[in-house]
Parts: C-alpha cells; sequence; structure tokens
C-alpha cells in the first residue's frame, strides 16, 4: 500500500462490491454502520486520488460495479430520516443516551455521499451509470438548492462552524448536534450544485427525461439565476467581505473581491450547458417569465466575469439576442417521462 493510500485496492474492492441498498428503518443498525465505514472510506481514498492526480481506482469500482445508483439511494434514504426520524427524536423527553455520536454519525452519512458523488460525478461515465437513480438525484439536489435560497432570502446565518456533539450536558449536545446537521445541509447544497454541474456536462449522452427534467420539470436555469443574485456562498462580516471556500468561510482582500469562486464557476457553467448546448436549447421552454428571469444575468456578465470565463462570451450573446426576440416555442414531441424512483 502506498504511503498516500488510504486502502489496498482489493480492499477497496471488497467494500465497493459489498455497498447494498438499505431501508430507512435499518439506519442505524449494525450493518448500516459497517456500510457507512466503508463509504467513509471509499470516499477518502476518492478524494485523494483525484487530488493527487491518480489513477481514480474508487471511481472505477463503483461504475464497475454497479454501485453508483446504490449511493443515490442511500443519500435519499438518510435524507428521508433526517426528515421524518431525526427531528422526533431531538423533541423525546426521556431521550437521554450517553453518547450523541452514533446520531451524529448518521446525519453526516449524508454530507458523505454527497461529497463521494461530487468527486465521482465529474466523469462522463459515472453519470451515464446513474441509470434511472438519476432523476431521483436530480431531484434531490433541486430541493436542497431551493431550501437554500429560502433559508438565503430570509437572513438565516449559514455554514456556521461546526461543532462536535461532545458536550458533557446531553440537552446541550442534542442542541449543537441540531445545529451541525443545519452547517452540514450548507455544505451538502453547495455540492449539489457542483454535481447537477457535472450533470449539465453529460446531457449529451443522457436520457431525454433527465433534460427535460433539469429544464422543465425544476426549471433550473431560474434556479441558478436566484442562487446569483442571493449568493449564499459570500457574506460580509464586520464589514469584511467572506467567502465560502473549502468549507469554511475565509476573508476575501480587497484586491481579490472580483475574483471568481469555484461555487461562482460551477453557476456560470451550468447556465452556459442548459442554454446553449443543443440538445437543451432544443427542450427548454421559454415563455415570458423566464425569459425575464433569464435576462437578470446581464449584469452579471462584466467583462471581469467574462475574462475568467470566456465561454461566457457566447452566453452574452445569447441573452443579447434573447433581449431584442421573442424565442421560437420548443417542439411538440411525444415523450414518455420516467418517474423518478422514490426511495423508502
Amino acid at each position: 500500500m502506498e504511503a498516500s493510500s488510504v486502502l489496498m485496492s482489493g480492499e477497496a474492492a471488497g467494500m465497493a462490491r459489498s455497498l447494498r441498498r438499505s431501508s430507512v428503518r435499518d439506519t442505524g443498525s449494525g450493518g448500516w454502520f459497517k456500510q457507512h465505514e466503508y463509504i467513509e472510506k471509499l470516499n477518502m481514498q476518492a478524494i485523494l486520488n483525484a487530488s493527487t492526480g491518480q489513477e481514480e481506482m474508487i471511481k472505477d469500482l463503483l461504475v464497475t460495479h454497479g454501485k453508483v445508483p446504490v449511493l443515490i439511494y442511500e443519500l435519499i434514504s438518510v435524507e428521508i430520516w433526517k426528515q421524518r426520524v431525526f427531528p422526533v427524536i431531538c423533541q423525546l423527553q426521556d431521550f437521554q443516551p450517553k453518547s450523541t455520536f452514533p446520531l451524529y454519525m448518521v446525519v453526516h452519512h449524508e454530507a458523505t455521499i454527497i461529497n463521494l458523488l461530487e468527486t465521482i460525478f465529474f466523469h462522463k461515465d459515472v453519470c451515464e451509470s446513474a441509470e434511472d437513480l438519476a432523476l431521483d438525484l436530480i431531484d434531490y439536489c433541486h430541493r436542497k438548492l431551493t431550501l437554500l435560497l429560502s433559508r438565503s432570502s430570509t437572513g438565516e446565518i449559514q455554514g456556521q462552524d461546526r461543532l462536535l456533539p461532545n458536550s458533557t450536558s446531553e440537552t446541550s449536545s442534542l442542541e449543537e448536534l441540531k445545529l451541525q446537521a443545519e452547517a452540514l445541509d450548507f455544505d451538502i447544497a453547495l455540492k449539489c450544485l457542483s454535481v447537477l454541474r457535472y450533470i449539465t456536462d453529460s446531457t449529451d449522452s443522457l436520457p431525454l427525461s433527465v433534460t427535460t427534467r433539469l429544464l422543465n420539470t425544476h426549471n433550473l436555469p431560474c434556479v441558478l439565476v436566484e442562487l446569483l443574485h442571493n449568493c449564499p456562498w459570500s457574506r460580509r462580516s464586520k464589514g469584511q467581505l467572506q467567502k465560502y471556500e473549502g468549507g469554511r468561510w475565509l476573508s476575501v482582500a480587497a484586491e481579490e473581491q472580483q475574483k471568481m469562486t469555484k461555487l461562482d464557476g460551477q453557476v456560470w457553467i451550468s447556465l452556459y450547458n442548459l442554454l446553449l448546448r443543443p440538445e437543451c436549447q432544443h427542450k427548454y421552454n421559454i415563455n415570458s417569465f423566464t425569459r425575464g428571469q433569464l435576462l437578470k444575468l446581464r449584469p452579471f456578465l462584466t467583462d471581469v466575469v467574462i475574462d475568467q470565463l470566456p465561454n461566457l462570451l457566447e452566453l452574452q450573446r445569447f441573452l443579447s439576442h434573447l433581449s431584442v426576440s421573442e424565442p421560437a416555442p420548443p417542439k411538440k414531441e411525444l415523450v414518455l417521462e420516467q418517474v423518478p424512483e422514490h426511495c423508502t
């Protein structure tokens, strides 16, 4: 095993092959925790491979053994647990565990899976291997981004410093765990932004139902416009501009404030793909409302922004044309749309 590796190839292969779908009621069982441990290690190895330019064996194993749909299923299963079970546990008067760490591991599971998906979805073969669960993943990411927008518009503080639930007071440790879950939700939403961007990179090789879901079911371009307007990964603290990068808030020097962050770039590339890729242009129903929303992008397309992403010049031209002409309606076609597989 190399010094820079978390897993040997044989270990990684065994862990990848063993991944199975589990139901919500299995959450927190012995088998569930064993699988969580495997996914944690696979995630760490995948990040290490991607960051050091090594062969991405975790990605290859997950695709080869058909485990990408399993990861998506597990992601949505733990989301359901956090929405329906976790709040009930927190309200139980007689719930006094010796340690909240097992609960923390369940809460953290969702972040681990989306982190792994963000790392591997950069590759087109991973997007393709998601199969029918790609629709569920798109729905999941859309839910996270709309919730992020909702919290951002009401002025809720996002991305607070993480606190591990290790207080001596069980009441306060449960409260800390709830805060930790909120902080994780912020990170998860931002990772969903990257996952969606990678899906938009691959629309030419994905089923038509994926494009339809992105454009017309969820009208993702309009969601992205709102994200640019609200910019929840940017804030001012004591008069100092801060941006959220690498899992923490960083102060930005005056000369760096016009520099595009990775998250800004993900939004712009997603918009470019959804509005200018041929397979998307033919499907997107741009009505008067959508047209008005898209034209809000024009003030953001400054020379400084285009200098950093030159392809956006083409998007600028598209918006200029849209501002003086009525868009042609999409072709009427009979499409049998797939329905997402709701995980329960």
